[in-house]
């Protein structure tokens, strides 16, 4: 975007619509090296795309995906794989492709929305909109999750008009207050611009938007942003006291929930149950909670299995470790054990290698250098590490990475 990120972070984000030319950046950004009409061309005729990477629709309505999608052929006779000549005919039709979860397939995307996950504490999502010239895939909505619209190629017309909702949850979808939303962009627009290649567009949550592909074939990303919100904090909140004794006294036989006078007490207990436990709750223990959801959010940089066991493999006390790109770790240390919590599972270590753990998460480090461990057991955390997946092993800084491991207590 145009402005500075702290401007941005103080004055846009969450509050305001933000259009943002190309010219005005000062430099030739125009979102090629992130994605393109060939990378389009590319998932759907070579990569076997499956459902539910794609969808395609035309006027807001959605084609069944056994429009477009079939059987592998021999010896891939999965049966929803893209079948691109079909994609063809109703692109030819006036549909719009749209390229889901390409954080997760595309790597120049990969890559791009891990560092954004990274930098903003937000989990990141890219989806990709083809449309034909003169064409709409979706009518006026708006979404659950704040977005960055980056213009690939031709030219699209937006329309954006303000929040029949302000900040919506994820459970608050548009199509819920559908006969808001048409009224609402039946009113004038708060922005009509056209998008050509290199603008970016942000849009915070709740803001309705609708988009129409002028002079050509028209691509975009959409890059979701799904905040963490003041509402996942109360959820939490309700986890942590729903466990408390006093809020899980039932309530006596015979009562009449629906008599004021009959639940009166309880309600004047409930209440002073949840107020003394609330006060006592602690932002460690919210922090705890908000944590294995961020790790089940997000995925670090991806990693060579093949490559990581060679480098398992050739691990000796020179090898420079660097923390996994992009890796959320949480660590807790307990009298004997340091356990980190990792995306669907743990790691269990002892607890004489926290600090060594520490500076290696932090890194980089060589082997050598973690604090307080002897050779055999730097190595020995080393391996542990790599195999988990949590550090991975620098092979440009021109280590002798054949050198055998030394025995134990050597260096």
């Amino acid at each position: 975007m145009a402005l500075d990120p702290a401007e941005f972070a103080e004055s846009v984000w969450s509050r305001r619509p933000l259009l943002s030319r190309r010219e005005s950046r000062g430099d030739d950004t125009s979102y090629d090296d992130l994605f393109s009409l060939d990378a389009v061309d590319e998932l759907l005729s070579r990569r076997g795309l499956r459902t539910p990477f794609i969808r395609i629709a035309k006027g807001g309505r959605v084609v069944p995906p056994a429009r477009y999608t079939g059987s592998g052929g021999t010896g891939a006779q999965v049966r929803d794989q893209v079948a691109d000549d079909q994609v063809l005919e109703l692109f030819l039709d006036g549909h719009t492709i749209v390229l889901q979860g390409l954080h997760r397939i595309w790597p120049p995307l990969i890559d791009f929305a891990g560092a954004l996950r990274t930098e903003l504490g937000h989990p990141v999502q890219v989806n990709a909109y083809v449309t034909p010239a003169s064409n709409q895939g979706f009518a006026a909505h708006y979404d659950v999750h704040d977005v960055f619209v980056l213009q690939v190629a031709g030219t699209k017309r937006w329309q954006v008009h303000a929040p029949v909702l302000v900040d919506p949850r994820r459970d608050q979808q548009w199509s819920d207050r559908a006969t808001e939303v048409a009224a609402r962009a039946a009113e004038a627009p708060l922005i009509d611009e056209e998008l050509r290649p290199g603008d970016a567009l942000y849009l915070p949550r709740g803001y309705l938007h609708s988009a129409v592909a002028h002079g050509g074939v028209a691509a975009h990303l959409t890059v979701g942003v799904h905040p963490v919100t003041r509402a996942d904090v109360l959820d939490v909140l309700t986890e942590l006291v729903a466990d408390d004794p006093a809020l899980r006294t039932s309530l006596p036989l015979g009562v009449d929930v629906g008599s004021p006078a009959d639940i009166a007490g309880d309600v004047e207990q409930t209440v002073d149950a949840l107020t003394r436990r609330l006060r006592a709750v602690t932002a460690h223990e919210v922090a705890a909670r908000l944590s294995k959801a961020r790790l089940d959010a997000g995925r670090p940089a991806p990693l060579g299995p093949l490559a990581a066991a060679r480098d398992h493999a050739e691990l000796h006390l020179d090898s420079l470790l660097r923390p996994r790109e992009h890796v959320v770790v949480d660590a807790r240390v307990t009298d004997s054990d340091v356990i980190l919590s990792l995306p669907g599972r743990s790691l269990t270590l002892a607890a004489p290698t926290a600090k060594a753990v520490s500076v290696a998460l932090a890194g980089p480090v060589r082997v050598r250098e973690l604090p307080g461990m002897r050779p055999d057991a730097a190595l020995d955390l080393a391996r542990r590490l790599v195999g988990a997946g949590v550090v991975t092993v620098d092979r440009s800084d021109g280590a002798d990475h054949r050198q055998p491991d030394p025995g134990p207590g050597r260096s």
